[in-house]
């Protein structure tokens, strides 16, 4: 996948992690396509972008993260795993549970700031 850029540690963490989502290769279509954005004549003649899409589930992931195919490969796969568990997990997913803390963090903020101006009085 990408041997040379990423531990094996690392390469077999995410295999196991997508054997146990149930997430086989079979199911999974790959396509490199060239990436967007800045980056002059390497972008506009590699094709580094990677793209899967998730057969059964049609979740779709594009990944240009990285300037190499291997360690792109290696991401998008990792973001598909956790868009797969999101979507099994529902709300008890940690990409879930992080979210709604940071909303909550937010309206807690608004509330302070909407409070402040409200009792702030010029004599």
């Amino acid at each position: 996948m990408g041997e040379e850029f990423i531990s094996p540690e690392k390469i077999r963490s995410l295999e196991e992690r997508m054997r146990d989502l149930g997430i086989p290769e079979r199911d999974i279509e790959e396509k490199f396509i060239r990436a967007q954005g800045r980056g002059g004549q390497k972008v506009n003649k590699s094709s580094s972008c990677v793209y899967l899409k998730h057969l059964p589930t049609g979740i779709e992931v594009k990944c240009q993260k990285a300037r190499t195919q291997a360690m792109n490969r290696f991401f998008a796969r990792r973001a598909l795993a956790d868009k797969v568990e999101e979507k099994l997990q529902g709300r008890a997913s940690p990409a879930a549970h992080k979210a709604d803390k940071i909303r909550k963090q937010k309206h807690k903020r608004a509330k302070r700031a909407r409070g402040r101006t409200e009792t702030t009085t010029c004599p």
